[in-house]
């Protein structure tokens, strides 16, 4: 058995549901408490808010040196009660480091449309009518069951998992690794090669596949001490035909 906050609770299985009951009601606290031990619930049940916050651990003046241990998965508790409300309660565990993620479920005899909103909006699960019904438990129970096993099984197969990736993973020399020092940076190199020869201008244009060919007799040729005057070639070619 371990004590928790001055309360006695049995030690638990990872695949346990752990249900921490809350109700100033001693008759409600039995009906609910037998309702989850039906579906296989561990039970740890308190009689008001403070007593469940003191369970937790979040009761300052009183927290256990065990809470660090605990394992809930999830608190039912009764709206309407003296010195701590349901909502009270939900609050502190929402505003809580370590249970926040805890899933609050509020039990209430009065179907009240404002009190429901509120409590959803703060956080809470659930809000069921008093008598809970087994159907309603069992609901509970096969939710957080998923939701238990799940989170377990990561747990128990994370270093698993871990190893055996790393064991998978391809040695440096595998042709699976790609490894950027291996591959060549892609470069553009805008300098011509040494292997091809340079072109003038006029060598370009009568090579190129797109240009048109080119008359001989459109290739003048001069050189800085030509005379400014016209070729003949070229006023031979500015005649009109008719004036010679």
């Amino acid at each position: 058995m371990m004590n928790v906050g001055g309360i006695e609770s049995a030690p638990l299985d990872l695949d346990e549901v752990h249900v921490l009951a809350v109700d100033d009601s001693l008759v409600d606290r039995i009906v609910i408490e037998r309702l989850l031990r039906i579906t296989s619930c561990k039970v740890t049940a308190v009689d008001s808010g403070w007593r469940a916050l003191e369970f937790l651990g979040l009761d300052n003046e009183k927290a256990s040196a065990e809470f660090d241990r605990l394992k809930v998965d999830l608190i039912i508790t009764d709206y309407c009660m003296p010195g701590m409300t349901g909502y009270e309660l939900l609050k502190k565990i929402k505003e809580s480091s370590n249970f926040r993620e805890v899933p609050v479920v509020i039990m209430s005899s009065e179907n009240v449309l404002t009190r429901i909103d509120r409590c959803l909006e703060e956080g809470a699960q659930d809000f069921l009518l008093k008598p809970v019904k087994l159907a309603d438990v069992k609901r509970l129970r096969n939710h957080l069951t998923k939701d238990v096993k799940l989170s377990n099984g990561n747990k128990r197969k994370l270093p698993e998992d871990s190893d055996s990736v790393n064991s998978s993973l391809p040695p440096p020399s595998s042709p699976l690794t790609i490894s950027p020092e291996s591959s060549p940076p892609l470069t553009i190199s805008t300098e011509s090669s040494d292997s091809s020869p340079q072109l003038s201008p006029v060598e370009m244009f009568s090579t190129s596949p797109l240009s048109s060919p080119v008359d001989d007799d459109d290739v003048l040729t001069t050189s800085p001490e030509s005379s400014p005057e016209e070729s003949p070639i070229r006023r031979q070619k500015m005649r009109s035909p008719g004036l010679d």
